[in-house]
């Protein structure tokens, strides 16, 4: 009885052939196809991994859309999508960003250099935002169909305003300490995806004009439900605050931000 062995051929001399005209690697070579139709072994073969993840985000996305899902869940679709798309930016495009202003050139296995890479994601995000304003839109219209009502300051009522004080000053404003900005000083420190409100103050003894920044703890409640009027059930976003609310004891704000 005939025993065969295969001698097993070193990795680094095996020869791969691909495509219409062949192409040959050997001796270590990198795996790169010529120009033209590329091989199945090619960079054609991968996905890029910021398209793909984006292509997650856009699924993930879909789902605020789905009517087999309950409403809130599907508001909630949509918040987590915003929030994976923040760090996103914050992660992945901030690379990017940093290889192109080093001059990086180098092509990924996708066959991308940083800078192209960059554009694509741009486009790509550009487009996710969109559709994210758009369910926004969409789910305010249905939130408003089962009485629950985003109300901004113009839609506030002077007795909501004074609701609004009330709670500012006994839950928000002990929270908080405002911080001026003045020349004298270096800027304060805002901290990454930190809320804070900026304010123009007014002392209500001398008069002196002076803007401040309020940052607002992210144990504080994202949003505010109001007395109801009715069955109507409204809440009352922290990121549009009212000027009377944002006051320091002893200023008036003339204006405000975030």
């Amino acid at each position: 009885m005939g025993m065969q062995t295969d001698e097993k051929q070193p990795m680094n001399e095996r020869v791969t052939t691909g495509g219409g005209d062949g192409w040959t690697v050997a001796d270590g070579a990198p795996c790169t196809p010529p120009i033209g139709d590329a091989p199945p072994e090619g960079p054609g073969r991968f996905l890029n991994r910021e398209l793909s993840w984006l292509s997650f985000n856009m699924r993930v996305l879909e789902e605020s859309a789905n009517p087999a899902h309950p409403l809130l869940e599907r508001l909630r679709f949509l918040s987590i999508s915003g929030n994976n798309l923040d760090e996103f930016f914050m992660v992945r495009v901030a690379g990017l960003v940093g290889q192109v202003r080093e001059g990086i050139s180098t092509v990924s296995q996708d066959g991308l250099t940083p800078a192209a890479q960059l554009e694509k994601v741009h486009a790509f995000a550009d487009r996710l935002m969109r559709q994210q304003d758009e369910r926004w839109a969409a789910l305010k219209a249905e939130l408003a169909e089962e009485n629950i009502h985003i109300v901004t300051a113009d839609d506030l009522t002077e007795a909501d305003g004074k609701w609004l004080d009330t709670l500012f000053l006994g839950a928000i404003l002990p929270a908080v300490t405002p911080v001026a900005i003045d020349p004298a000083h270096p800027f304060p420190f805002i901290p990454n995806r930190g809320f804070v409100i900026a304010a123009r103050l007014r002392g209500k003894r001398d008069r002196h004009v002076m803007t401040a920044l309020l940052p607002v703890p992210q144990q504080l409640e994202r949003f505010i439900r109001l007395p109801e009027r009715g069955r109507r059930r409204r809440i009352r976003s922290r990121s549009s605050p009212t000027a009377a609310s944002s006051s320091p004891p002893g200023c008036a704000a003339s204006a405000t931000g975030t």
